[in-house]
């Protein structure tokens, strides 16, 4: 079913073109997102950094003046630095009173019609950006809807369930997407109904996403009711939940009166469904029994069923059951493998996967042995470990580990040895055996002499407590390798004498044995050795004395923290390095990790050899990260750094790690003791990659020439930009925050989501707050964001109570953006100490678009238009030097011919998926779907036939066909024609942009000898390495991504194929056209592997 040929999806029902009452414009068009008072009007002060309400009446200048007064007092768990990117700043706050309409939920297909019969005001969307708020009833004998006020004759204000052709969930029909008013419109409340031959469509907007789900759900229901028959009859005691639910009262009537005790009830509930409170269930009985006039402590099967039903039906679930199942109160094994693939993005899978997972998660038997899923077995599988939001491949170490030591962010612990604050905090073994089962992979020891010959680690300003070396390193040699098989750096802080360090040395190798490496670098390499060859090894990080020196002792530079913070806060600071005595077989034992001084990074670059490290204060790196971004990324290609907290964090706070892992540095030392945002995000950080405490850095940040900097806020060169889409949907058994002074357990959540990773990629938005609601608050509220550096993004889901009186904490869940998983996923809240926290959890959808490289077959779309702009092309840089500009220039022309082959594929695409009525984040495969179901007939025979022409498939028309699949087949074939464009034309393309780049290449060493020749020097020099850096990696970037979009696009061929075969396409053709699909299929799959093979 398709829209009108002539770009119409109709004009709307007659009606509305005179007749009508004058229009209300604005606020009933858009979202609600208008301020809410508080009961009784009052104004309540928050820390949310969100629009407080005000009196009705007030001025417009004082609303002003309390969204500044709010921006000014930030909120605790917020950790976005720049308030330009809080867009949840800007943004009034919003409250839903109730997630539902009425306190009945939503359970089943008859209470959606129940619904519709009584009737809501709806919003009508006109193409002329007017909005007009009617009254929507459907008839008691279900056949037509109705809207009033109209001064038309009532039998035309009506629509026939019989012309309705399709429902429509979301801004997705031409009224919408050029509607003045559009972007005031939520997209979760907005629907439409298509009806006619010609498409036209009524455009609705409902008060809540919830309502616009149940006229949604209630007339998919009807239309499928219309034209085939149903799997149930609208009497729900007839329904498999229902005859499943009989079955299990059954089992515990041990007497089989039909009648039970209310305790038993009350249990048999509990068991079925554990997150339910006890009183709930109680109060529940009570409701149902009082509605019926009779007071008693036995419960029927039927009160059971009933009660059962509206505890345990979570409303966004059923609907999205619905949705899938194609109108059924169930899944079959077609619909969950359709489900999984176009939704979930889970690649290759079958039906015999299907049924198992409806064996392991349906809870009837009857279920289990027909192979279908309901409700409570669908809502099971939803929560469980499959359907979690963070990648099962990334549980595993999944990245490359043969990179030298320097490409790795690595997992690193100040002050390893205190559980409480640093400056008065006793030292505590527990604080090494928590970082290393937490898969911190460099922990510090600060060792001092002890009493009789024996060092100890303690705290300095607190001397009462102290820890024996010797146990320490014991604890540490037997959780070393625990939580991860890579390598363990520890950063020793030396403050004993010659003849205690001595001790240290001997006790390190005996405890330590073959697992210290001691191994002396060579000069002859440039880069350290990889965490794979220095698996199970423990490196020391300290001083060293000079290798051609024979003494047994010497001076060196002092490198304690504390003291050298003090010593430079000074009034009387001079540059002199406080020298300390190293004994020789302490420093025999550091090998790859030596402590140098930062001079400049001039002089590193010259000088430093690539196993000397440097160790930063927090606030000397925060100085250079702006001062000189590009130099400290390039600094950290070659070259370890570690960035220690500042002493005057005597609280034992922490800084914020992405400020710092954004200039590349590898080792920013975390106080672990202390949770909170920032410990969340380096805890989030570290879950990647298996958790084995080693993250690879973006390729950008470790090419040998590669142009980034850490402060950019723009597109990152060679890099597309990404669009994220989430949808917050619900909120599963929320507790009260643990430092809330209210009494009761009566919560007001809200959802924040942050952004985290470059500057340009760092933002916040929050949802609307759900009063009152802490069991299954529905938010059904969708955000995008522009993700610029995809690898160095992490997101963080923020639960609060807008509702609090002195901690607004509910949860939180922190994960790298390489980590998301598309689709319907729940969401493991943590707690402020970063526990999980049982059964709760956050109901969301994801959803990636435009991505242009890595991932997973099927698991992000390359497809989607970041909004309507002129194209924008990298441009190459001017360096200055002709030899080496003419090559670039070369470059200019295959550049913009790859950035039009991926765009014009994309808004090809893109086109397809508006004329399907689906929103850009839809799969190819939810396109052939919705395409086919207009392109069969009434008779269930296709109008269209897949023929394959060169291997790519082209849609025929088998004789003529009306103007709106017309309009459908011509945007199918240019989507089909650019795909092969770019297929075709790819591999040539990138071959001039990689010979560019290797030409360009050829002059890097000789780079500033050519520039000193042409008089460049200093400043400009400088500039000229970087324009050259630039290039190169604006080259690099476009030849990777016209190579994965040609990859995607050859993956989109055979989805699209086998999307036709099995929705029916090819039936009209030759009776061998299914085996010519599969001998396409296997041409595609051929020409994939021989073009791998080829570059190999």
């Amino acid at each position: 079913m398709a829209e009108g040929a002539a770009g119409r999806e109709g004009p709307p029902p007659p009606e509305a073109a005179r007749g009508e009452e004058d229009p209300r414009m604005g606020s009933e068009g858009s979202s609600g997102d208008g301020v809410a008072a508080a009961p009784g009007g009052r104004s309540r002060d928050r820390r949310s950094g969100v629009v407080l309400p005000i009196a009705a009446g007030a001025p417009a200048d004082s609303e002003a003046g309390l969204l500044e007064a709010a921006r000014a007092t930030p909120r605790r768990s917020s950790i976005i630095k720049d308030p330009s990117n809080q867009k949840c700043g800007g943004r009034k706050k919003t409250v839903s009173f109730s997630s539902m309409p009425s306190e009945k939920k939503i359970s089943s297909a008859s209470d959606c019609i129940s619904f519709m019969q009584a009737g809501c005001e709806l919003k009508k969307v006109r193409p002329n950006s007017r909005i007009y708020n009617r009254f929507f009833t459907l008839d008691t004998d279900l056949q037509a809807l109705r809207w009033e006020p109209s001064k038309k004759d009532p039998e035309k204000a009506k629509l026939d369930i019989a012309a309705i052709k399709e429902i429509r969930l979301g801004k997705n029909t031409e009224t919408f997407r050029n509607n003045g008013l559009a972007d005031q419109i939520c997209e979760d409340s907005a629907f439409s109904i298509l009806h006619g031959e010609n498409y036209e469509s009524l455009d609705l907007v409902a008060n809540s996403a919830d309502v616009a789900n149940i006229w949604v759900s209630g007339l998919r229901y009807l239309v499928s009711r219309s034209k085939q028959p149903l799997d149930f009859v609208e009497d729900n005691q007839n329904t498999p939940r229902f005859m499943w639910l009989r079955t299990v009262f059954e089992a515990a009537d041990v007497d089989g009166n039909g009648i039970m005790l209310e305790d038993t009830s009350v249990e048999l509930i509990k068991q079925l469904n554990p997150t339910l409170k006890e009183s709930k269930i109680r109060l529940k009985f009570k409701e149902i029994q009082k509605s019926k006039e009779k007071l008693t402590t036995r419960v029927t099967e039927e009160e059971f069923c009933e009660a059962f039903c509206e505890l345990c039906t979570r409303p966004e679930v059923y609907f999205l059951l619905v949705q899938i199942s194609k109108n059924k109160e169930y899944l079959d094994a077609n619909d969950l493998m359709l489900f999984l693939e176009a939704e979930q993005g889970v690649a290759h899978i079958t039906e015999d996967m299907c049924l198992d997972i409806i064996r392991r998660y349906e809870l009837s038997e009857e279920g289990r042995q027909k192979g279908f899923l309901a409700i409570d077995g669908f809502t099971q599988y939803l929560l469980s470990p499959e359907c979690d939001i963070f990648d099962p491949e990334q549980k595993m170490v999944a990245q490359d580990m043969t990179q030298p030591l320097s490409h790795y962010y690595i997992s690193a612990s100040h002050n390893t040895y205190l559980i409480e604050d640093q400056f008065r905090g006793p030292a505590d073994i527990n604080g090494y055996v928590r970082a290393l089962k937490m898969g911190c992979r460099s922990i510090e020891l600060d060792v001092s002499d002890g009493s009789d010959n024996e060092p100890i680690l303690c705290n300095r300003n607190n001397m009462t407590t102290h820890l024996s070396f010797r146990n320490v390193i014991e604890v540490i040699n037997k959780f070393a390798f625990i939580a991860s098989e890579y390598p363990l750096i520890l950063c020793l802080g030396n403050h004993c004498s010659l003849t205690q360090q001595k001790v240290m040395a001997q006790q390190m190798l005996k405890v330590f044995g073959n697992k210290l490496y001691t191994e002396a670098p060579l000069p002859s390499e440039s880069y350290l050795p990889s965490p794979e060859k220095l698996k199970r090894m423990i490196i020391v990080k300290g001083k060293k004395l000079p290798p051609d020196s024979d003494v047994l002792e010497g001076e060196v530079t002092d490198e304690d923290e504390e003291v050298e913070m003090s010593r430079r806060m000074s009034v009387d600071y001079n540059d002199e390095q406080k020298q300390i005595w190293l004994c020789r077989e302490l420093s025999d034992l550091v090998s790859i990790c030596k402590s140098v001084q930062y001079r400049d990074f001039e002089l590193s670059m010259k000088s430093q050899n690539y196993w000397e490290m440097c160790s930063f204060s927090e606030t000397e790196a925060s100085q250079i990260a702006n001062e000189y971004p590009e130099d400290f990324v390039n600094y950290n290609k070659k070259f370890l750094s570690r960035i220690y907290p500042s002493a005057m964090r005597i609280d034992s706070s922490n800084l914020n790690p992405q400020d710092f892992w954004n200039c590349g540095c590898q080792i920013v030392a975390m106080n672990f003791q202390t949770p909170g945002p920032m410990m969340d995000l380096h805890t989030g950080w570290f879950l990647q990659n298996g958790g084995c405490g080693y993250v690879l850095r973006p390729s950008i940040m470790r090419d040998e020439v590669s142009y980034f900097s850490a402060n950019t806020k723009g597109i990152v060169p060679g890099v597309s930009p990404l669009a994220l889409h989430i949808k917050i949907i619900s909120g599963q058994n929320f507790p009260k925050p643990k430092g809330a002074c209210a009494k009761g357990d009566v919560i007001d959540p809200y959802v924040c989501i942050e952004i985290h990773g470059i500057p340009a990629d760092c933002s916040e938005q929050r949802t609307k707050t759900v009063q009152q609601n802490s069991d299954n608050p529905i938010f059904d509220e969708t955000f995008e964001f522009q993700v610029n550096l995809p690898e160095l993004a992490m997101i963080r889901f923020v639960v609060l109570d807008d509702d609090y009186i002195g901690d607004e904490f509910i949860g939180q869940y922190t994960i790298p953006f390489e980590c998301l998983q598309p689709g319907y996923r729940h969401v493991p809240l943590r707690s402020f100490v970063g526990d999980i926290m049982e059964h709760v959890t956050l109901f969301v959808h994801i959803a990636i678009t435009n991505r242009s490289g890595g991932g997973k077959a099927q698991k992000r779309s390359l497809s989607v238009r970041m909004g309507k702009k002129v194209r924008e092309y990298t441009m190459l840089r001017n360096i200055g030097l002709k030899s080496i500009d003419d090559i670039f220039k070369i470059a200019v022309h295959p550049l913009r011919e790859a950035i039009d082959m991926r765009e014009n594929m994309q808004n090809a695409i893109v086109s397809v998926k508006e004329l399907c009525g689906l929103p850009p984040i839809a799969s190819l495969k939810q396109c052939l779907l919705t395409l086919s179901s207009r392109l069969i007939t009434g008779d269930n025979t296709p109008s269209v036939s897949l023929v394959m022409k060169d291997n790519f498939p082209y849609l025929e028309p088998l004789g003529a066909i009306p103007d709106v699949q017309k309009k459908m087949l011509a945007a199918y074939d240019l989507m089909i024609q650019e795909s092969r464009f770019l297929i075709e034309m790819a591999d040539t393309v990138q071959e001039k942009i990689v010979q560019c780049q290797k030409a360009g290449m050829e002059f890097h060493e000789e780079l500033h000898n050519l520039g000193a020749k042409e008089g460049l020097k200093g400043r400009k020099l400088n500039k000229a390495t970087e324009s050259f850096a630039w290039n190169i990696t604006v080259l690099k970037g476009q030849g990777d991504l016209l190579k994965n979009a040609k990859n995607e696009a050859l993956e989109n061929m055979k989805q699209i194929q086998l999307a036709c075969l099995s929705c029916g396409l090819s039936k009209a053709a030759s009776s061998s056209a299914e085996t010519k699909g599969k001998r396409s299929l296997e041409a595609i799959e051929e020409k994939e592997s021989a073009e791998e093979n080829g570059k190999l």
